[in-house]
């Protein structure tokens, strides 16, 4: 049951108004699709893109303006796009020093992210930025040693297992130390396929307080 391929991550685009007060909701289903998608370690890089390429919008381009955001995976990388109907307000990159007041946008959305550009298009312009993620694959997940051991555990879990020397018992101590490891492990593998630990946590008590305590 090692799940290499499980991951689909479907593009999706969100139109707005480009006004200052669209910029949080814009960060929080950024954050919210990052998570689904189990890719915790680009969420902060990609907040700071659609901050400051949605602000380069309004301050460029103008507030109110008709804009959408599009988030899809090019191979491995994660790819933000901002399109805007003016062909003729192109990001530039400045030299902005630290006490400059403008330019200083997309040196942050150079700085987070591996590759962006500027793309005219039939209706206006597209600003585009990508985010290495660290997938082996497109539709992978994030691993590391804790999922990895979930899931050798899973996939004894799925089999036809013969539980050998059932009477053998492990000491009290020894046994809490490893049913604690292997629940810290699932929670890792939840949280790299996008699941929230905590509400794992909440159903797993759910389902143990259904259970009578007679057999518990």
């Amino acid at each position: 049951m090692a799940i290499e391929h499980c991951m689909p991550r479907k593009a999706w685009h969100l139109p707005f108004l480009a006004e200052p007060g669209e910029v949080p909701a814009l960060r929080r289903s950024m954050r919210t699709h990052l998570t689904r998608w189990g890719l915790p370690n680009v969420i902060d890089a990609a907040l700071i893109c659609v901050s400051e390429l949605v602000t380069n919008v309004i301050v460029h381009v103008g507030a109110g303006t008709p804009t959408t955001m599009a988030v899809s995976m090019n191979g491995t990388y994660l790819r933000i796009e901002i399109h805007d109907p003016d062909r003729s307000a192109l990001p530039t990159l400045l030299g902005a020093t630290t006490t400059s007041e403008s330019g200083r946008g997309l040196a942050l959305v150079v700085a987070v992210t591996d590759r962006w550009g500027v793309m005219p298009t039939d209706a206006g312009k597209t600003t585009w930025c990508e985010i290495a993620t660290e997938l082996r694959e497109a539709d992978a997940h994030l691993g590391g040693p804790e999922v990895d051991r979930a899931e050798v555990l899973l996939a004894l879990y799925g089999g036809s297992v013969a539980w050998r020397n059932p009477s053998a018992q492990l000491g009290l101590a020894l046994g809490q130390e490893a049913a604690i490891a292997m629940i810290a492990d699932l929670l890792h593998w939840f949280r790299a396929h996008g699941q929230d630990p905590d509400d794992i946590l909440d159903r797993a008590q759910m389902h143990f307080e259904a259970v009578p305590k007679s057999l518990r």
